[in-house]
């Protein structure tokens, strides 16, 4: 059998390790994972390996050469012009696979029995077999669910964390009949999780998932490098080590002087050729490479050392990463994750601080302390976006340097000259973050229209009038006081997509930015007339009669937000009779209690002034909260509700979209009106983007995220909701307290429960295989249904924090206490058990 070993990749989250390497050549234990991989094919049997190769394919050439040294026979096969992608690679080399033969990526550390994998392929006659096995946190990988065959039913690649069904994931290794090849196309990207086998589903080849046993770590990033190295140097793995053991647990190389004061705590590896000086304290876990030069007196906790790097006196090393020919100079320390690149010098007495990163060939003068990457800004992060994009501690996270490399990574992803908007809230914190963000825009080539500060609906809807490519708004966090938010836009004014978001991580985290010359420097404008164009298709979409001929008084609280700049002047020019508090600008942030404070203010003055209805505004214009006639608020799934059922009495047989989370009185209301209800993850994008491919939608959102009107533009505005309000009270000629009496009577309860990061994937999966087919939806979290449609249970993870969230919904009132008391037990019981089985396992490491 033949092997085909993917070793095309740059290894950019790796970097700057990969600056000069291919990530299959980066080293664990002193041999690059490459050679592992072969060792792993040799052991079962498999001597004939077809390398494809795109990033710096030299260097794994010359080491390799023809095999032969290793006991196998390497061919290569070089990606020109452009990477062909996972599948693309391997169609490629088509001519070379006549017979069934294995794919395995080369960035990954294994010790699969691929014989058991190959023996599982053949019994069952399958076209297509991965090897999958169970993770922890299964974020990074593709998903997989199979029968109880073992034949794939579903996958979905790289999950958010509110998505995860499942903790099996998926290798990136693949036993393979070449005729599957035939559906790829010649010389063009595609992907296996793609591509491929999404086809291979659709046409229902039989694709089986082999559950391996063993170890398996896709060294990714930084972390499970490090992680790969220590679980090797701990046998966690089976790898065969390039030295002999001397003692248990030391493995030393040839020609390597050991001071008789040097005190060794095992496992260590120490290569070839090194020198080890009088008193040097190297603890458990240390990985020294070939070629190095340990001086007296250093004191080394865990770093992994590469072939040729000289560590000076009293040099304290501390979880680090040191590459190869680097130079840590006499007193110098280096942090916890920090990696010093190749052939680069740390001077005396200098410290690099925790998960710093210094690209190779650069120096620290003496006595400096580093705190940023010494390219440029700070710690890169494994992720930037979170469920509603960019956001972190004002001033802590999302400082003026952050934010100017944010800007210049966003707008790398476009092409020079382009033009976005940028805009804000009226704090001062949010012009200076929009300030640094135009910095970096400007700085690639960018231009920029400046709306300054302005409500996030106007900003939304601007975006496709004036032509651009895309938009950013900053403001403070809707739900976290001390935290900035930094939104993206696409050029429908639709937060932009997963895959968008990808592009900007991968330009921010490679720090390699598009360089404009100085004739090429973006400009900035700003622009005019901004609330007259909002305002032209406010009123295009409003029966402006009804609104200027309407009885109803309304008490509006704008919260001090940038949004009172804006709706008193169109409601003025409708004549409506308006009475507003709190519409001067503040640049103080109100807290969650300033707000309920200033909401049981506006319910007095509803009351007061005997009107009609009463309306908080917040969010920069996106979020409201109703007062009734009585003075109570309306808000949560009430909201959701009565706004479904106002705007379908006005629209019949119209469509509305929700998250999966609503009440259930969505659709009771949607009966009534022969309307559709259209439900999606519980996340702003999926309910914009969800509004705009469906014609016929008519409402999107809910009360806690806001709504959408998508003939106006395709985000969340409250500020048209207010004025949509008015017209189809005057026109039904109903009271805010009528249309509450008419709502369904639906029980909707939330139990908040603390889940680890690790325990998400494997309960979603342990309750969908605990619950039949039939009763189970799964658009995000997993919804199990009572025998009563209406009735039902969601767990559904948290997108930014380690919880989960247990909704239970019905009409039976008791059914929903007793169901959300058997849920919450559940997941308690499981999240105590994976806990416990994680201490133990710690406890057996140590």
């Amino acid at each position: 059998m033949r092997a085909v070993l993917m070793a095309g990749g740059s290894g950019t989250r790796l970097r700057p390790l990969t600056c000069d390497l291919p990530k299959p050549m980066v080293p664990v234990l002193n041999r690059p994972i490459a050679e592992h991989i072969i060792h792993l094919l040799k052991r079962h049997h498999i001597t004939e390996v077809i390398a494809t190769l795109h990033y710096l394919p030299d260097v794994m050439r010359e080491y390799f050469h023809d095999g032969s040294d290793f006991g196998v026979q390497m061919t290569y096969a070089v990606e020109e012009d452009q990477p062909l992608g996972t599948a693309g690679c391997v169609k490629n080399v088509a001519e070379l696979l006549d017979d069934t033969f294995l794919v395995i990526s080369g960035d990954s550390i294994t010790d699969f029995d691929l014989s058991a994998a190959i023996q599982f392929h053949r019994e069952r006659q399958s076209k297509a077999t991965l090897i999958l096995t169970r993770v922890p946190n299964p974020l990074e990988f593709g998903v997989v669910i199979t029968d109880k065959e073992q034949r794939i039913r579903r996958f979905l690649e790289k999950p958010s964390s509110s998505e995860i069904f499942s903790d099996t994931v998926n290798t990136g290794t693949y036993i393979l009949e070449p005729e599957v090849l035939d559906y790829l196309p010649d010389s063009q990207e595609s992907d296996f999780s793609k591509d491929l086998f999404p086809l291979l589903l659709e046409k229902d080849e039989p694709m089986y998932g082999y559950i391996a046993e063993g170890y398996w770590c896709d060294v990714g990033h930084l972390d499970a490098y490090r992680d790969a190295q220590y679980d090797g140097l701990m046998q966690k793995v089976s790898l065969e080590f390039a030295y002999e053991e001397r003692s248990p647990g030391l493995w030393v190389g040839q020609n390597t002087y050991l001071d008789s004061s040097a005190r060794i705590t095992p496992p260590v590896m120490i290569g070839s050729n090194c020198r080890i000086g009088p008193r040097v304290q190297i603890d458990p876990g240390t990985i020294i490479g070939d070629n190095v030069t340990i001086a007296a007196d250093a004191d080394l906790k865990r770093p992994i050392i590469w072939n040729g790097a000289i560590i000076g006196e009293e040099v304290h090393l501390r979880a680090c990463v040191i590459a190869r020919g680097a130079r840590v100079d006499r007193r110098a320390h280096v942090l916890e994750g920090a990696i010093v690149g190749p052939l680069s010098t740390i001077g005396e007495e200098a410290q690099i601080n925790p998960d710093v990163r210094v690209w190779p060939s650069k120096k620290v003068e003496p006595g400096a302390t580093l705190n940023l990457n010494l390219i440029w800004g700070h710690v890169a992060h494994r992720n930037l976006f979170g469920q509603r994009g960019v956001s972190g501690l004002a001033n802590v996270d999302i400082t003026p340097e952050f934010a100017v490399k944010l800007g210049a990574a966003f707008g790398s992803t476009l092409k020079p000259g382009m033009h976005i908007t940028v805009s804000r809230d009226q704090r001062n914190i949010s012009r200076m973050v929009s300030r640094s963000l135009i910095a970096g825009l400007m700085s690639v080539g960018v231009n920029v229209q400046n709306l300054e500060a302005t409500a996030i609906p106007v900003a939304r809807a601007l975006v496709p009038t004036l032509s651009v490519a895309g938009g950013i708004h900053v403001r403070v966090h809707p739900e976290r006081f001390d935290h900035i938010l930094i939104e993206f836009f696409d050029q429908k004014g639709i937060n932009i997509s997963k895959a968008r978001e990808k592009k900007i991580e991968g330009a921010y985290f490679k720090e390699d930015f598009r360089r404009a010359q100085i004739h090429e420097i973006g400009n900035v404008a700003y622009a005019n007339q901004v609330i007259d164009i909002y305002g032209t298709s406010f009123e295009r979409h409003l029966n402006i009669e009804a609104i200027r001929h309407s009885s109803s008084k309304v008490v509006i609280d704008y919260a001090y937000a940038v949004s009172g700049a804006v709706l008193p002047q169109l409601l003025a020019k409708f004549g409506c009779d308006a009475v507003v508090l709190n519409a001067s600008l503040s640049l103080n942030t109100l807290t969650f209690n300033d707000r309920e404070g200033l909401l049981n203010q506006l319910g007095h003055v509803v009351e007061a002034l005997k009107a009609n209805l009463g309306v908080q505004v917040s969010a920069n214009g996106e979020q409201l909260i109703l007062v009734d006639d009585a003075g109570s608020p309306i808000r949560g799934e009430v909201l959701t509700a009565l706004l479904t059922d106002m705007i379908l009495t006005h629209h019949p047989r119209g469509t509305v979209v929700v998250p999966v989370h609503a009440s259930s009185a969505v659709e009771q209301i949607a009966r009534r009106h022969d309307g559709r209800v259209i439900r999606t993850k519980a996340n702003p994008t999926a309910l914009m983007e969800a509004c705009q491919m469906n014609p016929n939608v008519v409402l999107g959102g809910s009360g806690e995220m806001g709504f959408i009107f998508p003939q106006l533009h395709p985000g969340f505005d409250a500020m048209f909701c207010i004025a949509k309000l008015i017209e189809m009270l005057t026109i039904q000629e109903r009271s805010l307290g009528q249309v509450r009496a008419e709502l369904p009577r639906i029980c909707h309860k939330l139990y908040t429960v603390r889940c680890p990061w690790t325990a998400k994937g494997a309960l979603m999966r342990q309750l969908v295989e605990t619950h039949a087919v039939d009763t189970l939806e799964l658009v995000d979290g997993v919804k199990i249904f009572n025998q009563q449609h209406d009735s039902w249970v969601l767990i559904l993870p948290d997108a930014g924090e380690p919880l989960v969230h247990i909704f239970a919904n019905s009409s039976d009132r008791g059914w929903v206490d007793e169901t959300l008391r058997e849920y919450r037990m559940r997941v308690q019981e499981f999240v105590d058990r994976e806990q416990g089985l994680a201490e133990a396992r710690m406890e057996e490491a140590y």
